[in-house]
């Protein structure tokens, strides 16, 4: 165990409901996630998850995008209230910006993101669709560390998912959603506890590692 006076805070970025920060908040409250969450920020007023954060008295404040000129603009603003808390991690919870290389670098290694695909399979938006559209029969989620490129950067962890044949995109995106928020948190906690090591363009995970196992699909029962 770590004392006290060594855990590590974050900060959480979100754009909408934040269900990520939500299981977040929820892994933090249930004690399998060691750190504080020092505030939730927001670039839109109106973000459900802002409300949802309140209720459970974590700081929020909002930044918002239609107030700036420029990118630039608002990012020094995102950069200002982020540092106001200090954090020790920068964690992007549905934050639906593109940032600027800047931004980028002032937080290099210590800014987060999750993405719902098999990075570096359909980076942007509308993943679920795009796997189906290519009939990819294995589809999921990342969690990497943020660089300039968009939706690039050194993977932390993966989670795969089946496509099914008779999958839409909101079934498709529901199961992606519930490896998301298993492994989000998973990832905050082995940053936390320092157990990740960024070599180039690699994560290393000090932590033993299981080599068994595969996700096959499609898979069929036994007859």
């Amino acid at each position: 165990m770590h004392p006290m006076n060594s855990q590590k805070s974050i900060v959480i970025l979100i754009s909408g409901r934040g269900s990520n920060m939500e299981s977040l908040l929820a892994a933090v409250a249930a004690g399998t996630l060691p750190v504080r969450v020092a505030a939730v920020l927001s670039n839109r007023p109106d973000a459900a998850g802002l409300q949802s954060a309140a209720a459970q008295g974590v700081p929020t404040r909002v930044v918002d995008h239609k107030q700036f000129a420029d990118r630039v603009a608002f990012d020094a603003a995102m950069s200002e209230a982020i540092d106001a808390f200090a954090p020790d991690l920068v964690v992007l919870a549905g934050f639906m910006r593109i940032l600027s290389e800047g931004f980028v670098r002032r937080y290099e290694g210590r800014l987060m993101n999750i993405h719902p695909s098999l990075l570096p399979a359909f980076p942007g938006l509308h993943t679920h669709r795009k796997a189906l559209d290519e009939g990819v029969r294995v589809h999921g989620c990342t969690v990497h560390f943020v660089t300039p490129a968009l939706d690039h950067g050194p993977v932390v962890v993966q989670a795969a998912v089946p496509v099914l044949d008779d999958d839409d995109e909101a079934a498709l995106a529901a199961r992606v959603l519930a490896q998301e928020h298993r492994v989000y948190p998973q990832a905050v906690r082995w940053f936390a506890e320092g157990r990740l090591r960024l070599v180039g363009q690699r994560v290393l995970l000090d932590a033993p590692q299981d080599a068994a196992g595969a996700l096959i699909a499609p898979r069929v029962p036994a007859a």
